[in-house]
């Protein structure tokens, strides 16, 4: 009882400092390099740690047990690749249920694939407009950046015969209908009725790009529908700005802009293709949009990667004990002080979100727990099992931590340091190392 007060007590204090990088991140404004080099510096504590103290460790027991070198490889790598496939799935999917925001550099990549998702469907959208396709391909982006999302009800016009033309449209969801209005001279049709229906990938109200005349029909919508929108000002703009795009724009004529309305020819596939390839970056304002929709709600999903993150190494720590002599203090270092940094970056990105202090230090305080938890379920279920059986349930926490280290240790310390980690990094496993040397001679 006593054992498992202890090792209760050493998943307490490593996972201690998560509270301490909280208060930094609201309240301490640290050199971004310097927190950059903390995580770098824990990161090479932990892979000497894995290699040595436990896939080494691991190994050696094996050896005793009268496995050969191959063997023991296969069963401590089976162990490691197991740990690493279900961290990678779990934290995959936290991410997606919006976990991402509580790292700056993950929330960075969740804001870019959303970006490139998105920007997929618009451009393959507007590839089929023909106007569109005469267009440069590398010059999407600045024209996504015209386009706007408008979402219209059942029942509701888009526009009215008559009125001026001051916009291109294209079906992305649902489908509206083009209405002749009381102007029909077909008496077999009444006025109002439908004469057309426009389904996704189709554009309407293009000769509003080249010219000011009036519209010719009424677009409503029956069921409900999501519309592209792309104001004549701003794509006038765009052309004025761009000479390329300008001589694209003269060299079609009104009678082929009409006739290749709905083209689907292989140039739609080309150049949705070739456009696809210049969305790299995302602007500050669509990070903080993104930021706010993503942390809205998010709150179980932050507290579930955050104990994800902490659960393997814990484990490892009660997994391992078998006294104060025997501390994995690599181990114990490498998650300390990797926790301040990393929770110092989670409460800023986390505040701009929009969460408060007192949530920011609620959600991270589930870490505490967690820690004590894993600690002393490692010792429990792990450290007190067959031998073979430890070994192995230690190689698979081993692997989830160094997947952790590979998924967001290293990327968050380049994120916030850049290439100078490097440096820290190799220290880092430099000391650990010193440290497993010195208690072995």
């Amino acid at each position: 009882m006593n054992e498992l007060l202890l090792v209760a007590l050493l998943g307490l204090a490593t996972t201690s400092s998560s509270i301490l990088g909280v208060a930094v991140g609201l309240y301490v404004p640290l050199a971004r390099g310097l927190l950059a080099g903390m995580l770098a510096f824990a990161a090479g504590a932990l892979i000497s740690a894995l290699a040595i103290e436990l896939a080494f460790k691991g190994a050696l027991e094996l050896r005793q047990m009268e496995f050969h070198a191959g063997t023991a490889w296969t069963f401590m790598a089976g162990g490691f690749a197991v740990g690493a496939v279900m961290y990678y799935v779990a934290s995959f999917l936290i991410e997606r249920k919006g976990g991402a925001v509580r790292m700056p550099s993950r929330f960075h990549e969740f804001v870019l694939n959303r970006k490139i998702a998105q920007a997929k469907e618009w451009i393959g959208l507007l590839s089929q407009c023909e106007l569109m396709r005469h267009l440069p391909p590398d010059a999407i982006e600045a024209l996504l950046e015209r386009v706007h999302l408008r979402q219209v009800d059942a029942g509701t016009t888009v526009f009215h015969a008559g009125e001026p033309g001051d916009a291109l449209y294209i079906v992305a969801r649902g489908a509206v209908q083009v209405v002749d209005d009381a102007s029909s001279n077909d008496d077999a049709r009444p006025a109002g009725d439908p004469i057309a229906e426009l389904l996704p990938g189709t554009a309407f109200g293009e000769m509003a790009l080249l010219t000011g005349g009036t519209r010719t029909a009424t677009i409503r919508s029956a069921t409900g529908a999501d519309l592209l929108r792309i104001p004549k000002e701003e794509f006038q703009e765009l052309i004025a700005a761009d000479r390329t795009m300008a001589r694209a724009v003269q060299r079609m004529s009104h009678d082929r802009a009409i006739s290749n309305l709905r083209s689907r020819g292989s140039n739609a596939s080309t150049w949705a293709r070739v456009a696809s390839n210049s969305m790299e970056y995302v602007s500050r304002e669509e990070t903080s949009r993104m930021l706010k929709e993503a942390g809205h709600a998010a709150g179980m999903a932050i507290i579930l990667g955050n104990v994800l993150d902490t659960i393997p190494g814990c484990l490892v720590i009660g997994a391992t004990f078998s006294g104060l002599a025997n501390v994995s203090l690599t181990l114990m270092m490498g998650m300390f002080l990797g926790g301040v940094p990393e929770a110092a970056a989670s409460a800023a990105i986390l505040k701009k979100a929009g969460y408060r202090p007192r949530t920011i230090f609620w959600l991270w305080s589930t870490v505490l727990v967690a820690g004590v938890l894993a600690a002393a379920g490692g010792k429990l279920l792990i450290g007190q099992s067959q031998s073979l059986i430890a070994v192995f349930c230690e190689a698979v926490a081993g692997g989830a931590v160094l997947a952790l280290v590979a998924h967001a240790m290293i990327p968050e310390a380049i994120h916030e340091g850049g290439s100078r980690i490097v440096l820290p990094t190799v220290a880092g496993f430099l000391f650990a190392l010193y440290l497993a040397l010195a208690s072995v001679f």
